[in-house]
This record gives structure tokens, sequence and C-alpha cells, in this order.
């Protein structure tokens, strides 16, 4: 039976699959404990700049089964261009992702496998400084080329407000090689990461919250291969870029956060969703009217990381 919840993300960008805000704070380094993933160089870079590539987080053969996973999901051939463009099958209230390419699958087993992949946790532990995370249920994202009648704006975003001071973290894991500036691949602006407060200032009272003018920026274009996993701070600005290549980019977005064991709705709510296939509901988040993960797919074997990681086991 399918169960419901409220959310905080009917009117937000942010993910359902967890709360909006929380009381954690980031990794400060001040429990002496030794990172398990990033280097001290990497440290430094995700202070100053509000993102880290780690290399190599799943190994590349799991990255291309997910990728071939999600051209079959979406009955799309990956040789056949034809097969690539079609009219959205559901409304997306957040008009400015219409056509960018975003997967309405959440809990397929490759989804899975990845967010139990060792690296892939280990590293949120270095930014979070706890062992005791929940890994957000998120979707994949298959960017075509832009083409006459299946156009996208790139955009610049925050998807909380950053006048909340969100404590949060998001992540995005390369599945195929993104190496071409030209493809649709994940920008930001960590110049107005470091200057946000001088900037804010110099902005109208009434200015859009979650899409910064970023006149005089220059947004960054991160570079990636297959099974590279970015984390970025969430008041770190960020966006698609336009896919002026004849290349496709496929990505699965992946982050966590501290485990929120207490919040029983909230543990419930992902458990059903796991167990049952049942996507997100939200203002970016339109989900699969054909309810392939329901009908076509089975529930997802976890092992006991990926337990508690949903939530079915404490930590």
């Amino acid at each position: 039976m399918q169960q419901t919840t409220k959310n905080q993300h009917l009117e937000i960008p942010g993910n359902p699959s967890t709360t909006k805000t929380n009381t954690n704070k980031l990794n400060d380094r001040s429990n002496g404990v030794k990172l398990r993933v990033l280097s001290e160089e990497d440290w430094q870079f995700w202070i100053d700049n509000g993102y880290i590539v780690i290399k190599n987080a799943v190994p590349k053969e799991q990255a291309k089964k997910t990728a071939d996973f999600l051209w079959e999901f979406e009955e799309k051939d990956p040789n056949n261009i034809n097969t690539w463009y079609e009219a959205p099958r559901a409304e997306m209230q957040m008009k400015e992702l219409a056509g960018t390419g975003m997967v309405e699958c959440y809990n397929n087993q490759h989804l899975w496998n990845n967010r139990m992949t060792q690296k892939v946790y280990d590293s949120f532990v270095d930014i979070w400084g706890t062992e005791k995370l929940w890994v957000t249920i998120d979707r994949a994202n298959l960017n075509f080329p832009i083409r006459d009648g299946y156009e996208y704006n790139a955009f610049i975003h925050w998807d909380y407000d950053p006048d909340e001071y969100p404590v949060n973290v998001q992540g995005v894991l390369a599945l195929e090689d993104q190496t071409d500036e030209n493809m649709g691949g994940f920008q930001c602006v960590p110049e107005l990461y470091r200057d946000f407060h001088t900037w804010k200032l110099t902005q109208p009272k009434d200015r859009d919250k979650f899409k910064p003018d970023i006149t005089g920026f220059n947004p960054v274009k991160v570079k990636m291969e297959a099974g590279d996993l970015l984390i970025f701070n969430s008041l770190l600005a960020h966006g698609i870029r336009l896919n002026k290549s004849n290349k496709v980019r496929i990505a699965q977005y992946i982050s966590m956060m501290p485990a929120e064991e207490d919040n029983s709705e909230l543990r419930d709510w992902r458990i059903n969703s796991w167990r049952n296939r049942i996507a997100p509901e939200g203002y970016a988040f339109p989900g699969d009217p054909r309810k392939f993960e329901e009908k076509k797919y089975k529930t997802a074997q976890l092992n006991e990381l990926g337990e508690k990681l949903l939530g079915l086991k404490n930590w």
C-alpha cells in the first residue's frame, strides 16, 4: 500500500527524500579523525570552492552497467538518434528543467549499487564528519544534444534558499566521460560561493532567491570521467550547461546527509519508496506516468551498508 508523507519540497527544487533543513554541521575537522578518501589538497579545494571531484568513486564497468540500464528504462537506443527525442511524459513544475533529460527512476538495483559503493559512502563521511548517514533517493540524467524543437536554457540556481544558510550537500556521479566542455554537464560559480554575502549587498531586495544574477561571474565547467563523483555544497550556485556536442551526458544524482533516525514519518516514507519503487513528489520531481519501476522491476537488494543508508536499520 502506498504511503504518503508531508514534504517540504512542493514549491522548492530540493529532494523530497530528506528534510529541507537540519541542525547538523559539515565536517570542520575538529574531531581529529583522519580523512578516508579526500587528500589534504582535496580538502582545501573543497573549502575554497564549495565542490570536489572524487576520482573513480565507482568502477567504470559499474558506471557503464548503470548507463546501459538508463537507456533501457527510457526506451531509447544509444546508437539510434531517432529514439532520443520525444515529448515529455509528465509536466515539470520547475520549467527550467524541462528538456534537460531527467530520468524518473529512483530505486533500481543499479542506482542502489552505486549508493552502496564503499568509496562513495566514505567520501560523504569525510564531508560530514560522521558515519551515520542517509542517502538521498534521487534520479538520473540523460542529457541529449540540443536540436530544433528540443532546446532548453542553461541556468544557474540554488536548490535551497541561501539566505537560510542551508547545511546540506549534493552530488553527481558521472556514468560516461564528460571531458568535452560542449557536453551538457555540471557548471558552478565558486566565486559567488566565496563572495555571497558581499554580492548579496548589491542585489535588489526582491531578487529571485533561487536564481542569482551572475553578471560578471564566469561559471566553471567541471570535467569528469565515468565513475567520478562530484560533491558540492548546497550554497554553491550551479546548473546543467547546454549540450552543444554530439554526445549524451549521463549521470546519477547521489548525496548523503546525517541520518534522522528519530523522524519516523520520513523513515517510513523512505522505506516504502524503496520497497514499492515509489518516486518522490515535489516541485522538480514529476515522476514516471508509466510506473515502470513499480511494474517492471523488483525491489533492490541491499547489503548492510545499504540498509543503514536507507534507514531500514539503525546505525
